[in-house]
């Protein structure tokens, strides 16, 4: 038996298999529509402010009227820079021995729009990650599986590069890519979903 029923349409504007996995396996039903913005941060831009920023852009550039759009945007932090996705194993290694042995900041924007209505929610949430310390030869065995080519800061916590994190402080699935939690509030508090009859 399913944890959540859906009562409103939703649209999921991301093309992350793990922001569908989220969503799904609580049996929400929402659609994808995936929003082509440009992502580069705005001069002098906060990571907070940038994540926030950019889910609101792509929850907006969804023009489904009578629908409600869930969007969100994840950035790896350390020492207050954005890390992207590496271009090449180089660049992994490069990014990989940048976090080794130390905290960094995992934080994600995520927004809830209406365009019928006007109603725009947006919330950000931010998860201390600790890396183990890293050498240069374990760096480019893991990327070598080719893991953190397609991962913002060279490492996807839920595969792989599970082995490269022994604490976090904060929110898990926000280090994968969506807050449950925080999502999960705001679609009860909106009435986009409800608990399944019974609970």
């Amino acid at each position: 038996m399913e944890a959540f029923r859906t009562q409103e349409r939703l649209i999921l504007a991301s093309g992350s298999p793990r922001r569908r996995d989220f969503l799904a396996d609580l049996g929400i039903a929402f659609e994808v529509r995936v929003t082509d913005i440009d992502e580069t941060p705005q001069t002098g831009e906060q990571p907070v402010d940038f994540v926030a920023r950019l889910s609101r852009e792509k929850a907006q550039g969804v023009d489904l009227p009578a629908a409600w759009v869930l969007a969100a945007d994840t950035a790896v932090v350390v020492d207050g820079e954005i890390l992207g996705k590496p271009g090449d194993e180089a660049e992994a290694c490069a990014m990989l021995m940048r976090l080794s042995g130390r905290w960094h900041e995992v934080w994600t924007g995520f927004s809830l729009w209406h365009q019928t209505t006007g109603e725009l929610c947006t919330k950000k949430v931010c998860t201390r990650v600790r890396f183990l310390t890293l050498t240069p030869d374990l760096c480019r065995a893991y990327a070598r599986t080719g893991e953190p080519l397609d991962k913002a800061g060279a490492y996807g916590i839920q595969g792989k590069g599970c082995f490269l994190v022994p604490e976090i402080s904060g929110s898990y699935t926000n280090v994968v890519g969506l807050p449950m939690t925080e999502v999960l509030e705001m679609l009860l508090h909106y009435k986009v979903i409800a608990l399944m009859d019974g609970l």
